[in-house]
């Protein structure tokens, strides 16, 4: 038994629910805590499930991003098949590595771009994890002009590389996430609270939501990625300097018919990108259509419902801007079976647009955990370093 009898997790998306298997297993009775009707809700079941190497972060050249990425990233496969019990099928995961597309606009020249995928691909090469990640790691290539014109628009994308990147397809993830919560033993799951404060006394904590406290427990761990930094400073953990919320949608389509469609970055800015898992599941944003609300408040604030009109709106300007620099993308609308466009809250260290080469933004290296006593306080960062942080998290309270 270890020596925490019982801990809260705050937040039900992969970081939270990573904890809470890890530390179950692990002989500690859990709360697993959540605003939402169930876990998996937000944007860790709607996202575009890239697992980041670094190569995205082309505006910051220090490689500071790409160090912090690189080990969860290439861990992401082994560490999420043993919380699940289960592989990941060939079809969740996209067949090729990514193209990352340089825009006329891109904040950071095709030259940049090029130099630092160099860079990356020496470092992923290198690590100790390179084994255990989704495919071979082959160093980035330049597509020549040929390609370019024969899968984009030649007047809008300067240059491509092709990384070996891949991204899963987060929904059924998300799905068997949610089996494996309510078939461990030890994780009591409490929807529908929404976390207001923590508390301590004698070294245990309370939870206290606006329905209800709970408690007491020997841990606490915040994996809240929508008002986390106002968790945090009721229990007087310091917040960053800085930061954004971001609330934002895409699209989530499964066509009839497979679409010659391959998986692409719009680099380096407020673009889009295109994902094909198996050649009817895709996954489709263009950030200006997508992004619907951006604070820099302690708290986010509250999202209204996405009425259908809204949705269509969304849908109608993303296919619109994709469809005229990636070839391909036209034929996925023709071909469109179901559609829903989701999303939820990002919290990120910074601030600024990512129109400004200067954006805080553009950099994703301040993550990982804070703790005070036995509360721990982590900024996920990306969907994919989640479960190799939750290890961390795990074995510091156990």
């Amino acid at each position: 038994m270890s020596r925490c009898g019982a801990a809260a997790v705050l937040g039900a998306g992969i970081m939270g629910s990573s904890v809470a298997l890890l530390l179950a297993r692990r002989g500690v009775r859990v709360s697993l805590i959540d605003a939402a009707a169930e876990p998996f809700a937000g944007a860790s079941r709607w996202n575009e499930g890239k697992i980041h190497l670094g190569y995205l972060y082309g505006a910051d050249p220090s490689l500071a991003t790409a160090r912090a990425l690189i080990p969860g990233g290439l861990r992401f496969r082994g560490i999420v098949e043993q919380l699940l019990d289960r592989r990941l099928p060939d079809a969740v995961v996209t067949p090729h590595g990514d193209r990352y597309v340089i825009h006329r606009r891109s904040v950071a020249s095709a030259e940049q771009v090029w130099a630092l995928a160099q860079r990356i691909s020496a470092l992923t090469r290198a690590h100790e994890s390179a084994q255990e990640y989704f495919g071979p790691l082959e160093p980035p290539r330049l597509l020549s002009r040929r390609e370019i014109d024969a899968s984009y628009d030649g007047d809008t994308i300067v240059a491509a590389i092709e990384v070996p990147e891949r991204s899963v397809s987060t929904p059924p993830i998300a799905d068997w996430f949610v089996d494996a919560l309510h078939g461990t033993p030890g994780i009591e799951i409490v929807v529908q609270h929404r976390v207001a404060r923590v508390s301590e006394h004698r070294g245990q904590w309370m939870v206290h939501t606006q329905e209800g406290s709970l408690g007491p427990f020997d841990a606490v761990v915040n994996a809240l990625w929508e008002g986390r930094p106002a968790v945090d400073a009721t229990v007087g953990l310091a917040t960053a300097d800085a930061w954004t919320h971001r609330y934002r949608v895409s699209i989530f389509a499964r066509t009839k018919r497979p679409v010659d469609v391959r998986s692409a970055v719009i680099a380096v800015g407020p673009f889009g990108d295109v994902k094909s898992y198996d050649g009817t599941s895709l996954y489709l944003s263009w950030y200006d259509a997508g992004l619907l609300v951006e604070s820099h408040d302690l708290q986010a604030p509250r999202v209204p419902a996405l009425s259908g009109t809204d949705a269509q709106r969304v849908a109608d300007e993303t296919f619109a801007r994709l469809a005229g620099i990636v070839k391909g993308v036209g034929d996925v609308r023709e071909r469109v079976d179901t559609l829903a466009v989701r999303g939820g809250w990002v919290y990120a260290v910074g601030r600024g647009g990512l129109s400004d080469a200067r954006s805080g933004l553009h950099r994703r290296d301040r993550v990982g955990a804070l703790a005070r006593r036995r509360y721990f306080s982590v900024d996920t960062g990306k969907y994919s370093i989640a479960p190799a942080l939750a290890l961390q998290v795990a074995d510091a309270i156990a």
